[in-house]
């Protein structure tokens, strides 16, 4: 691992860590281009605490000094074939100046023992075709599997959740 890991730490959320929370929100936003969906409507505070302390859903963010620079948002899927659960990288990144540095990698070591912890027996990621940096990454990290991905629309119950 390079020798700048050191200066990360990793640190799994929980309910009163609602700030940090907030704080991935945007480095996700920033990462992808996506200020938008990320900051246009943030949640209340009380929503992300309820968030944040389901066994469902897991944030780890990587940290330098008291800032934020990567982080990743997952959710635990109980499985109904089986007794036993799989655990979905729904969103990782980093920020650009702290890339190439281990940290994803460090984020992905966190999740695998988050997922031990919640019995789940695998992790699984998407990447968008064009996404060679992240399919190259995750890659090295498993085995892929090429599939579609359809998104299916549904008709909001309300205009704040579209």
């Amino acid at each position: 691992m390079n020798k700048g890991f050191a200066n990360y730490r990793f640190r799994q959320l929980g309910s009163a860590d609602v700030a940090l929370l907030k704080d991935l929100s945007r480095v996700l936003g920033e990462a992808f281009d996506e200020a938008d969906t990320y900051q246009g409507a943030i949640p209340s505070d009380e929503y992300l605490a309820g968030l944040l302390s389901l066994e469902k859903f897991v944030a780890i963010v990587a940290m330098t000094a008291e800032q934020v620079v990567g982080g990743l948002a997952a959710y635990v899927l109980d499985k109904f074939e089986r007794d036993r659960r799989e655990i979905y990288i729904y969103d990782l990144a980093v920020q650009a100046a702290h890339r190439r540095k281990g940290i994803a990698t460090g984020l992905i070591e966190e999740l695998k023992k988050v997922a031990a912890q919640r019995g789940a027996y695998v992790i699984f990621v998407q990447a968008d075709m064009a996404d060679t940096p992240a399919i190259a990454f995750y890659e090295a990290l498993g085995a892929k599997k090429t599939t579609y991905h359809f998104d299916i629309k549904v008709k909001a119950r309300n205009p704040g959740h579209a």
